[in-house]
């Protein structure tokens, strides 16, 4: 592996010196700005050896490289990056250096600096470019140096796709079109681009399979106050897709004929988002004025109808009764001393596929037993799988799609005897959890004056945790969506009721064990009075929470109020639909905490 990490940094530093760069930056993203990305755009995984799903890799002519990620991965990004000469920066810590700092202080003034612009958006680059700019260096968007360096790359997907009916979209493609010409119509713009793939899928209520755990297709989606235009690899349109596109006032062209069209662009303005690619940003500009803007559909998507609703409670029934099944079935498992993290992972997965509307898992599972549960993001391998032992802490965060709901959950169970260190970390998460989870807010609040919530009671103890604690979810859709979010560091989307979010507070000590509890939430009125209108949060996940490891002494009445109540409601919502066996092993599980 150092072997091959080597000789691919070399070819990338023969095509630098070709183009007289000193240095090449590349991301984790793809042209639509993708979390999650298909393997043809892994360029930075390719060059680097680092596995994990977010990280920058910075390649210098001067045998120097540099890799940045964040706290979920330093313990993975450290073992991966062994011999490869390429530095871990750890982000976001004081000390860590930002990319164009450090290559301010290894390059010489008038270096250049490249980009690939297809992988780089809009926004980014020119703020890059202003950073950069400051330490005298000069940022190049260039072709993509992958297309000639990466032998054996992989092709683009060109998976087939299936329209979601409305039965489970709740409103259809014609209509949303409709309502986003009308956010056009607000503005002075002609027209918009998007090129977020999920809020293309939403928009046309179609489904696809390009993106590993993410329902997605690669295109992308002119919309004017006219018509629309969907870019889209053309082996994709069968004859019921283009007569669906037709039915809703969609045209339908090649992926690769999106350049030439903004190109031509009759529109005086055209609207695109900051994140739309850099290399398509200034093809737009060459022929109309462009309005750098949010896309109106990101907030659209994020507060779910009526339908969307209940088919996330329905999704929510059903991976419950699969958790059951598998937390059932694990606790005696593992007395074997036959289950691993892999093993388990399989199993978890089976339960979940015998589940009506069942369409793959949302993310890949990370089962993290003891130590690894201390690695946030941490997947293993047949190399690095523990054999869980009818003792310690096992980290599970899984989660699952489905044709109604999208799920994502996390427990900490305890296999066996636990030490007092866990059961009062594991006590901490719980308490900051529920805080969370009885938090009631006003209209007009964002995710960051919350996040305090989940973080106080470990916050005393001297602990916490680099992640943010709630992220929005898809329906049927990505996994990790936005805008609103909630984190430490400020992000000013507000909360409002339909809005899907996760609560995820978490504790990691390093090489011993690794605490998280998550619940995907809804929001939801609370209640007017003369200070206005408050909003609060409904549980959608339906699973009961390991009591073994809590230490009752530190939990309040009212928190043991709350955690009583919900377990009664995982019961309700759930016994009906499992065997007398299996309802009897919930109802020991939801008891009353002592």
């Amino acid at each position: 592996m150092e072997t091959r990490i080597t000789e691919r940094i070399a070819s990338l530093r023969a095509f630098m010196q070709e183009r007289g760069l000193s240095a090449f930056i590349i991301p984790s993203t793809d042209p639509h700005a993708g979390e999650y990305v298909p393997q043809y755009w892994e360029a930075r995984k390719w060059i680097s050896g680092f596995t994990g799903s977010a990280g920058t890799a910075v390649i210098t002519l001067y045998n120097k490289g540099g890799l940045w990620t964040d706290s979920r991965y330093f313990l993975q990004a450290e073992e991966q990056l062994k011999g490869s000469g390429i530095i871990l920066f750890k982000d976001r810590l004081p000390e860590t250096p930002s990319i164009p700092d450090w290559l301010g202080s290894v390059l010489n003034p008038h270096d250049k600096v490249g980009i690939d612009g297809w992988v780089n958006s809009y926004g980014e680059t020119e703020d890059l470019r202003t950073a950069l700019d400051t330490h005298g260096l000069e940022l190049v968007a260039t072709d993509d140096p992958f297309r000639l360096i990466w032998k054996n790359r992989p092709a683009l997907p060109g998976n087939p796709l299936s329209i979601l009916p409305l039965t489970y979209a709740g409103t259809s493609a014609s209509d949303k079109l409709r309502t986003i010409r009308a956010c056009i119509d607000a503005t002075p713009a002609g027209g918009i681009l998007l090129s977020a793939l999920d809020e293309i899928a939403w928009t046309l209520n179609l489904r696809g399979n390009d993106v590993h755990c993410n329902p997605v297709f690669i295109s992308y989606l002119l919309i004017t106050r006219q018509d629309a235009t969907l870019y889209i690899m053309s082996e994709k349109l069968t004859p019921e897709l283009t007569a669906y596109l037709t039915e809703n006032g969609v045209q339908a062209k090649d992926y690769g004929e999106i350049e030439n069209d903004l190109r031509h662009f009759t529109g005086k303005s055209i609207q695109l988002s900051p994140e739309t690619n850099y290399a398509l940003y200034r093809t737009a500009q060459s022929a109309a004025s462009v309005i750098c803007r949010p896309s109106p559909v990101c907030m659209l998507k994020a507060i779910k109808n009526e339908t969307e609703i209940e088919g996330f409670h329905q999704a929510m029934k059903r991976d419950g009764v699969a958790m059951v099944r598998f937390l059932m079935w694990l606790k005696e498992a593992v007395k074997s001393g036959a289950e691993t993290e892999i093993s388990i992972d399989k199993k978890l997965y089976e339960f979940r596929s015998k589940q009506d509307l069942f369409q793959g898992i949302s993310f890949d599972t990370i089962a993290g037993y003891q130590e690894h549960g201390a690695i946030v993001h941490y997947e293993a391998t047949p190399e690095t799988a523990s054999t869980l032992k009818p003792e310690g802490l096992l980290l599970l965060d899984s989660g699952a799609q489905y044709t109604d709901g999208t799920t994502d959950i996390t427990r900490t169970i305890a296999l066996g005897p636990v030490s007092d260190a866990q059961r009062i970390d594991y006590t901490l998460v719980l308490k900051g959890f529920i805080a969370l989870s009885q938090a009631e807010f006003p209209q007009g609040t964002c995710g960051t004056q919350l996040d305090v919530l989940a973080r106080q009671f470990m916050w005393k103890a001297g602990i916490n945790y680099g992640h943010g604690t709630g992220h929005g979810v898809g329906h049927f859709l990505n996994v990790h969506e936005g805008p609103h979010q909630i984190r430490m560091n400020h992000v000013p989307a507000l909360l409002q009721p339909g809005m899907t979010l996760t609560n995820e507070p978490g504790i990691y000590k390093s090489g011993r064990y690794g605490v998280r509890t998550e619940n995907t939430m809804l929001i939801i009125p609370s209640q007017t009075t003369e200070f206005g209108k408050f909003y609060k949060f409904e549980p959608l996940t339906l699973c009961p929470i390991d009591k073994e490891p809590i230490r009752p002494e530190m939990m309040t009445a009212e928190e043991k109020t709350w955690l009583n109540a919900y377990h009664q409601k995982v019961y309700q919502e759930l016994a009906p639909l499992l065997a007398p066996e299996e309802a009897a092993w919930l109802e020991n599980a939801t008891s009353p905490l002592a």
